[in-house]
């Protein structure tokens, strides 16, 4: 049940989950696991702006969005909400969970520890979260084990692998899953986006708004085009080099592209396997590809059920702590003929 204000698209399981809920039964900590760009951190805010919320109701999911708690939440300054993304460090010196650029575990343990400021809540947000040591995930476990009254935690990722069990153990994991093309269409409309460029960019995103975003800024295209090329470079036992370890980025980004990579590997797969079985007619996933995929080698029922597999595995080793340039090169020479 929602009473008042909840702005999220798709989202339905975790909404009837939450939506269920009432304060006596809602627990500590929370784990929103799911594919990149599907509204984890959204849901997140908005389940925390609803728990801050001053405006009286009988549900736990929803918020006025005129109180005070309200407005300091939309400026980013209400004292009771913490937000960080990224790599969390051990950290040493004190500091400031708000402030500074390296978010560590000792400054958000400081930060939640104090008393709420405004209400009944203090609520964390770890996006996209990753620990840099097993020292930094340890230095949160008996914070996440047993906060103080009123903290509740939110993480978010898309790799729920790569965390360690005994963090994942205390919390509560809801799933979320892939937008629909409709869904995605109604976010780029409502942001001004023009309907047919939006369904065009949601035709291509594979249920991420994070990559119809991108799609809109021709960012997207670029990683289909690389991950379509790779995808028919290894089918035909060519090496295609990604450099991803010299993208210049941080592990956590490394993580986040191989994981859209792999979801386009995975379209491209599914769709030169129907091809090779089913025929030159058959509808495709990404019907733009059709001609590349047409020219590849074919192979039997067998051979693309290996094929198949072989990416279903690597995007499963993808969602644990093995290397993304390993999880890539383990795939290219499963699909070598």
């Amino acid at each position: 049940m929602i009473e008042g204000l909840f702005d999220v698209v798709g989202a339905k399981g975790p909404l009837t989950f939450f939506g269920s809920l009432d304060a006596a039964h809602l627990s500590h900590g929370y784990l929103l696991v799911g594919p990149a760009g599907v509204g984890k951190k959204t849901f997140a805010r908005r389940v925390a702006q609803s728990l801050l919320c001053e405006a009286p109701k009988k549900t736990l999911l929803g918020y006025d969005g005129t109180c005070r708690a309200c407005t300091l939440f939309a400026a980013g300054t209400h004292p009771d909400y913490v937000e960080a993304e990224g790599t969390v460090k051990i950290g040493r010196e004190a500091g400031s969970a708000r402030q500074d650029e390296q978010v560590t575990a000792r400054d958000l343990v400081r930060e939640l520890s104090l008393h709420g400021y405004a209400g009944k809540y203090r609520v964390l947000l770890l996006g996209d979260v990753e620990f840099a040591t097993h020292e930094a995930a340890n230095a949160l476990l008996k914070f996440f084990e047993e906060p103080p009254d009123g903290v509740i935690v939110f993480l978010t990722t898309s790799s729920p692998g790569t965390l360690l069990p005994t963090i994942r153990s205390r919390f509560v994991e809801v799933w979320f899953p892939l937008l629909s093309v409709e869904e995605i269409v109604s976010v780029l409309a409502r942001a001004g986006t023009d309907s047919a460029a939006a369904r065009r960019a949601a035709e291509v995103a594979q249920g991420s708004i994070t990559r119809a975003r991108e799609a809109l800024d021709g960012e997207e295209s670029g990683l289909r085009s690389t991950a379509v090329t790779w995808f028919t470079e290894a089918m035909e036992g060519r090496a295609y080099d990604l450099q991803l370890d010299e993208r210049g980025a941080t592990a956590a980004q490394r993580r986040s592209f191989v994981a859209s990579f792999l979801e386009v590997v995975r379209v491209a797969a599914r769709d030169w396997a129907a091809l090779a079985l089913v025929g030159d007619d058959v509808p495709m996933l990404a019907d733009d590809q059709r001609s590349r995929l047409q020219r590849l080698s074919k192979r039997d029922s067998q051979q693309a059920l290996s094929v198949l597999t072989a990416v279903a595995e690597a995007q499963k080793m993808a969602n644990t702590n093995v290397t993304p340039s390993l999880v890539v090169d383990y795939l290219r020479m499963q699909l070598s003929p």
